[in-house]
């Protein structure tokens, strides 16, 4: 029986979806536990900074715990992720979270991006985030078949996927959990967001192109921008702005695919195998471990 612990290396939330999110699993054959720290609240955050830094090394050094789930993102990783020693086991979670899978790529560790406890509790068992998370934890190869979007860029992609939220991307450009220290030969780069403002977006695009990441990517997926509204004093929408971005280069652009801030947010393997096929039928993508 493989085990779970679930912490809060972030934000605090309503401890109800800890309840849930554990019946949930454990319904599905797993053993969980909990961070002893898991339930706290230290202003906005879930416990002082030494209690979330304590569960997240608790949780790696139990050999007994074979995932790690986030209850949830928010914000507070930046105050610790100095103080996390290497990712050795998957890590489950978004938003916030993209900062431990950061720090997993160092070590080519694969970390799974995808939705938390709310959405584990609250999700019907046939909702597709559902269904696809429970393949994910099993083993089992993602296969996923998006429609087309209009500013899509057709062609083919193979190699790990990277990244996650884009403000938590760009708030670690220049540190040693950047894009741009990884030893990966052309990765496929996931971004998505929630409540930017629009101009903002084009200075985190700009900066990753400035720095040489968006150079050397074989593919770019970006999923939602959910509460982005588009600035009609910029040119374009905020897709049309990330596409600008990377108008230099040719390889597969992928707009609008489920994953972020949103509930049918699909799980993905960061750091795992994955190809990428984007045609006139759409887009094909598998991802596993």
């Amino acid at each position: 029986m493989k085990h779970i612990r679930i912490i809060s290396p972030s934000g605090h939330l309503d401890t109800s979806y800890i309840d849930g999110a554990s019946s949930r699993l454990r319904a599905w054959g797993y053993k969980v536990s909990e961070g002893a720290h898991a339930r706290e609240t230290w202003g906005r955050f879930a416990g002082t900074d030494n209690d979330r830094v304590a569960d997240l090394i608790e949780a790696l050094n139990d050999s007994s715990v074979d995932m790690i789930l986030c209850a949830r993102g928010g914000y507070g990783m930046q105050r610790i992720i100095d103080r996390i020693p290497a990712i050795t086991k998957p890590v489950i979670g978004f938003s916030d979270i993209t900062e431990l899978h950061q720090l997993a790529g160092i070590s080519h560790q694969p970390s799974l991006h995808g939705i938390m406890c709310k959405h584990i509790a609250t999700l019907p068992e046939d909702s597709e985030p559902i269904v696809a998370l429970r393949k994910a934890l099993a083993g089992e190869t993602l296969t996923y078949h998006w429609d087309n979007h209009p500013l899509n860029q057709m062609g083919e992609a193979c190699g790990p996927i990277v990244g996650g939220n884009l403000s938590v991307l760009y708030g670690l450009q220049g540190t040693p959990y950047g894009l741009n220290k990884f030893s990966y030969q052309f990765p496929i780069l996931l971004i998505e967001d929630i409540g930017e403002r629009h101009y903002h977006i084009d200075r985190m695009m700009r900066n990753l192109r400035l720095s040489g990441v968006l150079a050397h990517l074989s593919g770019l997926i970006v999923g939602q921008f959910f509460d982005c509204e588009d600035d009609p004093s910029m040119p374009g929408s905020v897709y049309e702005t990330i596409k600008e971005a990377v108008a230099d280069y040719n390889y597969p652009l992928i707009f609008n695919a489920p994953i972020g801030h949103v509930e049918r947010n699909l799980p993905l393997w960061v750091h795992g195998h994955t190809s990428v096929h984007c045609g006139p039928d759409g887009v094909l993508l598998t991802n596993s471990l």
